[in-house]
């Protein structure tokens, strides 16, 4: 299995060339080759299987370069009772009959990142030593508030690694803020922004592609990878997720094999349902994928129009992991649906860059119209989908979460299509309490986030994640917040290179 080019086809490297490099040097992303298929008698196998089994079951196809003993390593590592709180490592909820939540917070940081971000740090010591043996990998992150804190507890003080996260100072929720700032490991650095997530994204995109940076850390004996969804590592363990769902809806008598099911997922940089799509493209029995969008509907816009225009006003919502403008991952199923055109790739993210906007063409958005359905809700329906929720269900939901039953809702209405639905549930709702608490209808003036956490506890008899109440009283660490024109020059402060 060779992994190429977005923007260049004739890029041809291995899985630990893809992980350890992060990005293509052309700032195409890399993609695999092809896809391992998946048959009936794969999911019967993998009923019984636990969650690690699963992952390195799924995985294998994909990393051919490794051994079995060392992606069993890997998964054994991540998918741990020390790390996720529950056995199911990604349980499913039934909300009532025929939708299920997918739940994927029950890892270290309260949120879906941890699914792959636990695993992500294994993949790199593994391909590290195989691509790179002898550097100090810097792990260069921008994130919308969970990739960070995710990425910062996978590669705490692992070995001959540094990780540098990047979040807009004004963005992110106050516990997730709470979570980076106080971030422990000797290896691990924290600056705020002021902007948004795509003013990070794109600054951390131009410092991974700038040879003249490049040259710098090679000097110092450094290469930069990354922890985003840019990088195959973190795109690869999300398939596992949706394999395995699937595999319980077997197990718990909701599907028979062979059934086709909906997925509903909230999203803004597109690679958790992109993870979904290549799910499908294995074999994984999909009706409808369907993309759930914030007030910044960027996405919405562009599956139902063809043409995506990053031209917009920036909206600050109740759910900021999903504000995003610039989605990148949607480049690699542009790739896989032009027939692997990297010059048709070129061209879009060319527009998109020069003029804020691209189109694709007439064929390929009926095609993305045959496979995917969108919708979108602002912070007001955000807010009462979370209380009718917990009044009609007893289930206390994140902001991220309500956006994606929300518009399976609306979806159902439109269609009557009552096939077998999972949503994926992306945080715990304690992530967000001032917000959760507000929804409820809760008192949250001059209270602080522990405050606001007990009161939540209060109304619903939910329980907090010890992770998060473990915060409290934890010293702040990182105090540096830059412009974006000035993270060059913090990447250096930070890693102490003159």
């Amino acid at each position: 299995m060779k992994y190429i080019s977005t923007r260049d086809s004739s890029v041809r490297v291995t899985a630990s060339h893809a992980i350890t490099q992060g990005i293509s040097k052309d700032g195409g992303l890399f993609v695999p080759e092809s896809f391992p298929s998946l048959h009936h008698q794969d999911f019967q196998e993998m009923i019984s299987m636990n969650y690690a089994d699963r992952a390195a079951f799924v995985m294998s196809g994909f990393l051919s370069d490794f051994t079995k003993d060392e992606i069993g390593e890997c998964t054994k590592l991540a998918y741990c009772m020390d790390r996720f709180r529950v056995p199911a490592v990604a349980p499913l909820h039934e909300l009532y009959e025929g939708v299920n939540l997918l739940e994927l917070w029950h890892g270290p940081t309260c949120a879906f990142k941890d699914m792959a971000l636990q695993i992500l740090p294994q993949l790199m010591r593994v391909s590290a030593k195989k691509t790179a043996e002898g550097k100090t990998i810097i792990i260069l992150v921008a994130t919308s508030g969970d990739t960070g804190k995710a990425a910062l507890e996978g590669f705490k003080d692992a070995a001959n690694t540094r990780i540098l996260v990047f979040y807009p100072e004004e963005g992110v929720s106050p516990m997730q803020k709470l979570q980076m700032v106080t971030q422990e490991g000797g290896n691990v650095a924290v600056c705020g922004i002021r902007g948004n997530f795509d003013d990070a994204q794109t600054g951390v995109k131009s410092i991974f592609t700038n040879p003249d940076i490049a040259k710098r850390l090679e000097a110092n004996n450094m290469m930069f990878s990354s922890a985003n969804s840019i990088n195959w590592g973190r795109l690869l363990p999300q398939i596992v997720y949706y394999i395995s769902s699937y595999c319980d809806l077997i197990s718990n008598n909701s599907i028979n094999p062979g059934d086709k099911i909906n997925i509903v997922v909230p999203t803004g940089n597109f690679g958790n349902i992109l993870a979904a799509y290549y799910a499908g493209k294995m074999g994984l029995p999909i009706n409808r994928l369907i993309c759930a969008s914030n007030k910044n509907r960027v996405l919405t816009d562009f599956i139902q129009t063809g043409v995506y225009n990053r031209n917009r006003e920036f909206h600050a919502t109740s759910s900021p992991s999903m504000d995003i403008l610039i989605s990148s991952n949607l480049e690699r199923l542009l790739y896989d649906l032009s027939e692997c055109d990297d010059n048709e790739i070129i061209r879009l993210m060319q527009d998109l860059n020069t003029k804020g906007q691209y189109k694709v063409s007439d064929s390929m958005s009926k095609r993305i119209q045959s496979m995917f359905s969108a919708g979108w809700c602002d912070d007001l329906l955000t807010a009462k989908t979370i209380k009718d929720t917990f009044d009609c269900y007893g289930y206390l939901c994140d902001t991220h979460t309500a956006v994606a039953i929300n518009v399976y809702e609306e979806y159902r209405k439109q269609t009557d299509d009552k096939t077998p639905t999972v949503i994926v549930s992306t945080a715990n709702p304690y992530k967000f309490s001032d917000n959760v608490l507000q929804a409820l209808g809760g008192n949250v003036k001059a209270e602080d986030e522990f405050n606001k956490m007990d009161m939540l506890y209060t109304i619903t008899q939910c329980g907090i994640p010890d992770p998060l109440a473990a915060i409290k009283g934890k010293n702040k660490r990182f105090y540096n917040v830059c412009s974006p024109a000035d993270m060059e020059q913090i990447v250096y402060e930070m890693l102490h290179i003159g």
